[in-house]
């Protein structure tokens, strides 16, 4: 449990009367007819109501659990549902209580029918100094999906479900790190950010067979309220197909699609007042984007010492996202943590977009358990109320692996100081486009707002078989300076364009 953890569950709403539940004590629970249209009609619904304030009312023995009372509450994998089925897919489930106390309700859909899954005691085993409570329907704080990923015969966790409207996945040989989220709503406002809570979820049984999972959720939230369906695939790549309409019960003029959060600690291009052993802590190091005009881009993270906001103007982007670009150990040394497995998540729009941006929050830091950044796409106009907006991505969580023939990639990004006046950038790039070239033909073309680049150099980099670009610029009298570079032959780009923000 960190802060990221706390922060997620703290926010959350609970369930809204208009859905059907089941008491604890009842045999079965009541199925209803599930249609495609089944959530998208509750949420246009619920967006037509006032909001309903969260409903986190909980037994006495629950609602004041410390932290390791609630984790000494574990679900038995034995209980998982599909299990005894040995179906390609099974879910468990997390208990309420501690900071988790807003309840889930959770539906499981079969044969077109769609019936609550009921809270049962026994699914759970309990430490031992958590009290007792009558039998209740309790619900869910949320559920987590494990399939075959890594070894065909064991279940591996693949995604969660947990906290406001958050939600991580992997991919093969990967652990967990940064998080998706349903909607953002005000991020970065001074008036304070909006979290919207996913409230309820419809799992689809699989068939034997099957490859994927889908899964429907409803979202709610004082501003709008949602539906979302996911169709999940697992693999070296794990793929979310996400279709969602949006119904809102204000104008959002700071309505975030597609966001995402994550950690930036410090890193080769940021390490100014860090003390570690460790070259670099973060689970992501930079944000990659596919503009519509065709332009690549990659934008290092850092952790400023204040609060830093870049947008970045686009029509229809082909696609953006965190990655986790450095996936060697040596630039860790973390046993523990292995930041090297943590997955980069892209986000690439399906259909036009139109004009908007992508906006990224870089938070000021002290402490590695904290998400420090956030991204997200933001409409150019205000996202309407009293109406239906739909919207369909697919977010892939893994490597950022290159394809061939495609524009060389920045890798790593070095900053450090030559005298008081002067910072030296080096870039590292690697890509097949860069294979076989004439050293002589290539060179780089740098640009620093309001600042001087000298000592420009571009030549091969024998250790990564790769290239490397480095610059010095004048920093003097500057508090912030906006830099930009690209290797070229021929003016002909070779890579992707590297954009940065250097801070005083």
């Amino acid at each position: 449990m960190n802060r990221r953890q706390i922060l997620r569950a703290s926010v959350a709403v609970s369930t809204a009367a208009i859905l059907p539940r089941v008491a604890a004590n009842e045999s079965a629970a009541p199925a209803v007819q599930f249609a495609p249209s089944y959530v998208r009609d509750l949420a246009r619904s619920l967006a037509s109501k006032p909001f309903e304030p969260p409903d986190e009312k909980l037994p006495d023995a629950l609602k004041d659990l410390n932290y390791d009372q609630y984790r000494s509450i574990r679900f038995l994998p034995e209980h998982a549902l599909w299990r005894s089925e040995k179906l390609p897919f099974e879910a468990q489930f997390f208990h309420r209580g501690f900071f988790y106390k807003s309840r889930v309700d959770l539906y499981e859909v079969t044969n077109g029918r769609a019936a609550a899954i009921r809270y049962r005691r026994d699914d759970f085993s309990f430490g031992k100094d958590i009290g007792q409570w009558p039998e209740l329907d309790l619900g869910f704080a949320g559920f987590r999906i494990h399939a075959p990923i890594n070894k065909p015969d064991y279940y591996d966790e693949v995604c969660v479900f947990l906290g406001a409207s958050y939600f991580r996945a992997v991919a093969k040989g990967e652990t967990y790190g940064l998080s998706a989220r349903g909607l953002s709503i005000d991020t970065g406002e001074t008036k304070g950010e909006e979290f919207p809570l996913f409230k309820a979820f419809w799992l689809e049984k699989p068939a034997p067979n099957a490859t994927s999972l889908v899964i429907h959720a409803l979202l709610d939230s004082k501003s709008a309220a949602a539906s979302y369906r996911f169709t999940i695939r697992p693999g070296e790549t794990t793929v979310f197909d996400v279709e969602t309409s949006l119904y809102p019960r204000v104008d959002l003029d700071h309505g975030g699609l597609a966001p995402m959060t994550s950690m930036f600690f410090f890193g080769p291009n940021d390490r100014k007042d860090f003390d570690d052993f460790r070259p670099a802590v973060h689970d992501s190091d930079g944000l990659a984007i596919y503009n519509g005009k065709g332009e690549q881009l990659w934008r290092p993270l850092s952790n400023p010492h204040d609060l830093q906001v870049s947008t970045f103007a686009d029509l229809n982007p082909r696609g953006f996202g965190l990655m986790q670009r450095e996936k060697a150990f040596s630039a860790y040394w973390d046993l523990e943590s292995r930041f090297e497995h943590r997955p980069s998540l892209w986000v690439e729009p399906i259909g036009d977009w139109g004009e908007g941006s992508v906006v990224l929050f870089e938070i000021p830091t002290k402490e590695e358990i904290h998400d420090n950044i956030a991204t997200f796409w933001r409409p150019k106009q205000p996202i309407a109320a009293k109406s239906e907006h739909n919207f369909t991505y697919r977010l892939h969580w893994g490597g950022d692996a290159q394809k061939t023939g495609a524009l060389a990639r920045f890798t790593r990004t070095g900053i450090g100081s030559r005298g008081d006046d002067r910072k030296l950038v080096v870039l590292e790039l690697s890509g097949d486009k860069l294979k076989g070239l004439d050293p002589n033909s290539i060179t780089g073309q740098v640009t620093a707002e309001k600042s001087e680049v000298v000592n420009l150099v571009t030549q091969p980099n024998p250790e990564t078989g790769g290239w490397r670009l480095s610059f010095q610029f004048s920093v003097k009298g500057q508090t912030s300076v906006e830099l930009r570079a690209v290797l070229v032959q021929n003016d002909t780009p070779l890579s992707e364009v590297w954009i940065y923000r250097w801070t005083a």
